[in-house]
Parts: C-alpha cells; structure tokens; sequence
C-alpha cells in the first residue's frame, strides 16, 4: 500500500474537523497494534531535530525505551485536549481498571494561519473518534485529520505516508512513515529545486524582484501568492514524523533510525528553521514490553547492528516520499481570516 499500514498490525484513523469560515483542524491517530497498548507496550524512541515544539510524553518514551498509548497528532493549542483524550481511551480499555499513571503520547504543529487554533475547537471526543476509527489498509492522506490545516514549503501540506519492503536478502522487514507536515524551505523533489521554479519558497521577500520563469505557471484558476506577506511562504513551522517496523529492534537502534529521518526530511529542502519543531518518534512492533511482568528476565530478538543500515536508507527514502505525498495528496484550503493556501500544481509539477 505504500503506507504505514504495510507494517502489519499499525493502524491509523482520522477527525477532521472543518466548520465555517475559520475552523480548519482535527486529529489523527497511529495505533502500533490491536492488542491492549498499556498492557504489552511497543520498544520505542524519540529523536528532536528542532525543539520549537510543544509535544507531550517524549520524555518516559526515551527513559524508559517503550510506547504504551497510540501516537496522537493535533495542533499546537490542542496538545492538552488530546493528552485527557487519550488518557481516558486508555483508561476505559478492558483490564486497564486498575492503572492509575498513562503517559500519552501527543504530537503537534501549529494550525493558526488556517485555523481558528485560539478557539480550542478539538474536544476529547474528537481524540476518541481518530483512535476508535483507527484502521489498516489504504491511509487517507493529504488535508485529512491532524493535516487539515497545515502548510509545507509555501504550499498546502497535510498528512503523508509511504513504507519500504526489504529484499528477503536484507531480512524482509517493512519499514512505514506518517508525517504531518507543517514546515517551511526551499522544496525540492528528485534534486530539482522545485520550490523556486513555481516562485513559492522561504525568504522569497528577501530577494529582488525577478519575471519568474515559465515553468512556474500556475494551473488554471489558481492563485499566485508570490505577492503574499512572508507568513503565507511557511518558512517557520514543524513536522510530526512517526516512524514504524517490523524489525526485531530495541529502543538503542530505533533512535539510530530516527536520527536518520530528518535525513529524508533535508531531502525534500526542509533545514529545521528557528522556529520549526521537529520531532520524530520510531517504534517496533517486535518485543513487546509487558506492563506487568511476571518474571525479572525475558527474552528479546535483536537484529544486529550491521544488519540495521537498509532499515536506515528504507526510513530516508520512506520520510522523503511521505512528505512528497503530504503535498500532492493535498487539496487548497481556505480557513481563519480568508487565508487561502493552495495545493501544489500538478501539472507545472510534472514538467519540472
């Protein structure tokens, strides 16, 4: 499928939540298998490229080495909603009545060019319903879910995913990526700058007046936002990056992986600006943890490290495809204010 969903067991549900004239938001979730996520927790690991960020939970995940509640994308001002959401989804799930401490995991970018984010319009029911609907199969992606109103290098960004199969060879593992992107730079797709051909890219106020080429017309119908006051080319801005395998990794050798994912991200023209916040977070779906264990030992796969280097190309090549896809996936939107940003020409896209 060329998802996230291509590691067996991880599912991902969405709330979109669109109403009005300025309420462009919602949620989506990613939920690591079908099992009890408290009760048998996932190795984990969480790498920052950029801190400007207001995510919630990293901290237990890289002490402790484990995931024990599906990973939530929202907006910025939405973390605390989404926190008491999943909190109290745990808490409910049969043989949870006696846990009285949930570390939830919340990833987030910021929404509020499109979105009215003051009006803290995602409730927990919203958090429910992206948890609840979670599925496998065909991840819907593009201005979709935690996506809706996100922006990506001047252009509409959203919710991307992508995966790789090893060869048999190299051990046969999937990897598979979900972004949400919300960042600015100068985008790039198979080393062309194709961020600066269609005149949409960070700084782009900064620079003398240019005729820009002609590989830069629009489609018909859209609108040339060239002109636009620098808030509207993206150059701050963050991307949520949840990375999985089948992989018999422990958490030492997931944060190698994820280190490796802002590699993908470089790839695509992102340089992690001042005010970005960068985070991803790699799971396993091997090894699982018990909550409470009877026994003080217990026996764990783990693929060598001279083994792992195709996972590490696979993760690269996966984030740079997903944020590819967050964008062409992507329809324009209009939200908060009569702020319009359109989705990226296909059509000048592919001559260039």
């Amino acid at each position: 499928l060329n998802a996230i969903t291509d590691v067996q067991g991880v599912r991902v549900g969405h709330c979109t939540i669109v109403r009005g004239e300025n309420v462009r938001t919602g949620v989506t979730a990613v939920v690591p298998h079908r099992g009890n996520l408290f009760q048998s927790k996932v190795p984990a690991a969480v790498y920052v490229g950029n801190g400007f960020g207001k995510a919630a939970g990293l901290l237990q995940v890289q002490e402790l080495g484990n995931l024990e509640t599906p990973i939530v994308l929202t907006n910025t001002l939405a973390v605390g909603r989404a926190i008491e959401g999943v909190v109290g989804w745990t808490l409910a799930q049969p043989g949870n009545e006696k846990v009285l401490s949930v570390n939830a995991v919340v990833g987030e970018t910021n929404d509020g060019y499109l979105n009215d984010i003051r009006g803290m319009h995602v409730s927990v029911q919203n958090v429910h319903t992206a948890i609840n609907g979670a599925r496998g199969g065909p991840v819907t992606e593009g201005s979709v879910g935690a996506g809706v109103g996100t922006r990506c290098s001047g252009f509409k960004g959203g919710i991307g995913t992508a995966s790789r199969k090893l060869p048999e060879k190299l051990g046969g593992y999937t990897v598979g990526v979900l972004v949400q992107t919300n960042f600015g730079g100068v985008l790039r797709i198979d080393g062309k700058r194709v961020g600066e051909q269609l005149g949409r890219h960070a700084f782009q106020d900064s620079l003398p007046p240019q005729s820009p080429p002609k590989s830069s017309t629009r489609e018909t119908g859209a609108k040339d936002q060239a002109s636009q006051h620098t808030e509207s080319t993206g150059d701050e801005g963050s991307v949520m990056i949840v990375v999985a395998t089948d992989a018999p990794l422990l958490n030492r050798n997931l944060e190698r992986l994820a280190r490796r994912a802002v590699l993908g991200l470089a790839r695509t023209g992102s340089f992690m600006s001042n005010g970005s916040g960068d985070f991803v977070i790699a799971f396993s779906t091997r090894n699982r943890v018990p909550y409470a264990p009877k026994q003080s030992e217990r026996s764990v796969e783990v693929l060598e490290n001279g083994f792992v280097s195709p996972l590490m190309l696979a993760v690269v090549e996966s984030v740079e495809e997903a944020v590819y896809n967050s964008l062409t996936r992507a329809t324009t939107v209009t939200g908060r204010d009569g702020h319009r940003v359109e989705a990226i020409p296909i059509e000048p896209l592919k001559e260039i």
